[in-house]
């Protein structure tokens, strides 16, 4: 099941890649494989959530959280996921972009959650 809502994550530093993208016209097989390839990642060593939106003029946002820089590497080598990029490239988007960033403070409306990764500002 691909994700819904905000994803529950530990306390950082954790690391965060960021994939937004620009969709084609219609499913063509989109739909099924992204749920595949959000169980297959929930599946890898280093997984910690992600969060999804899209657009109704297609473009996306999907952050993935991982433990490392190097579970983000292995997701990346993951053959299955290969194969799935090389489709994405070919038939899905029009556009992306991968960001990877260190998530080093965490804080929201319910800051109770979040107290020991928050930082007070003056």
């Amino acid at each position: 099941m691909p994700p819904i809502g905000i994803a529950s994550t530990p306390e950082p530093p954790y690391y965060a890649a960021i994939f937004t993208s620009q969709r084609t016209d219609g499913d063509r097989g989109y739909e099924h494989t992204a749920q595949k390839m959000f169980a297959l990642a929930a599946s890898q060593p280093g997984f910690l959530g992600a969060e999804s939106v899209r657009s109704l003029d297609g473009l996306g946002i999907t952050v993935s959280y991982w433990e490392s820089e190097q579970a983000i590497a292995n997701w990346k080598a993951n053959a299955e996921h290969q194969l799935v990029q090389q489709t994405g490239k070919k038939i899905w988007y029009t556009d992306y972009v991968i960001r990877i960033a260190k998530v080093e403070r965490v804080y929201g409306k319910d800051n109770s959650k979040f107290q020991a990764s928050s930082v007070k500002l003056q």
